[in-house]
């Protein structure tokens, strides 16, 4: 008050602040003015509590021991650290670090945060952007609807209505249906069918041999085919067998009945192997 030590009551009183109007001081929020009131602030003040009809702004960190209620937009370019529940209606967008220790409830609106520790979050719909880099998910990922495309997806358990890869999809394990069997090896490749490798047809129009299958293994199924088979090659019965004798090695059986003996039809053999476990 030592400014006002000089100056005349009439010429001092605008230089102070009251509540505007002539109602007391109480429960209704009253807006700061001069006493003169020529100017009215954008803050309003009442025993229950303190509002502000303009921007409201805090440089330091801000702290909230209860709730936060946001119905526009809240933009906040340092931490924020709330220990109650924070519901937004509008947008968020914080710069700095964000670190709740309650939940977070965004009913609408868009929430960009750049670095994030969340303890509970409760989301009823969200949209997320693309991810260009790698995403490492230490805890199980649920889709329930819509498309989720993933570029490297490295998880524990993901349960995915439909899976859309771009690029390659690597598996280590792969499980079929909730009670499936676990498909954990695939191994395919192709071998010359000629003269030169196969034995020819004999009179029972049968013919054996072997090819190699890198990574094959005893135990896995194989499905093969030959592309030089069938009607237009004069077959009319065509029965094939193909199972691993060997690491790496599978051997086939051809019937084909109608063949002529000591004839082979020059093609390609195409096969899979595949591992299951339970």
């Amino acid at each position: 008050m030592a400014t006002l030590a000089t100056q005349n009551i009439s010429t001092s009183y605008p230089q102070l602040l009251k509540v505007s109007g002539n109602t007391p001081f109480t429960s209704t929020l009253l807006a700061i003015a001069t006493g003169d009131e020529s100017s009215v602030s954008a803050l309003q003040i009442s025993t229950l509590g303190v509002s502000s009809s303009g921007t409201l702004n805090s440089v330091g960190a801000t702290t909230l021991a209860s709730s936060l209620s946001v119905t526009g937009a809240a933009t906040f370019s340092s931490s924020l650290g709330v220990t109650g529940a924070v519901t937004l209606s509008s947008s968020l967008g914080v710069t700095g670090a964000a670190t709740f220790s309650s939940s977070i409830s965004a009913t609408t609106g868009t929430a960009t945060i750049g670095t994030a520790t969340i303890s509970t979050a409760t989301i009823s719909t969200a949209t997320i952007p693309t991810i260009l880099g790698a995403v490492t998910f230490g805890s199980n990922i649920t889709a329930s609807t819509g498309t989720a495309t993933i570029g490297t997806e490295s998880v524990n358990t993901s349960t995915i209505g439909t899976l859309a890869v771009t690029n390659t999809a690597t598996v280590g394990t792969l499980k079929v249906g909730a009670s499936g069997p676990r498909l954990t090896a695939v191994s395919y490749g192709t071998a010359a069918f000629t003269l030169s490798t196969v034995q020819p047809h004999n009179l029972a129009d049968t013919t054996t041999g072997t090819f190699a299958l890198t990574g094959a293994a005893l135990g896995d199924i194989v499905i093969g085919s030959i592309d030089s088979l069938g009607s237009t090659t004069g077959t009319v019965q065509i029965i094939t067998s193909f199972f691993p004798i060997a690491s790496n090695v599978i051997r086939y059986v051809v019937n084909s009945k109608g063949s002529t003996a000591g004839t082979v039809p020059a093609g390609i053999i195409f096969a899979t192997a595949m591992r299951f476990t339970a």
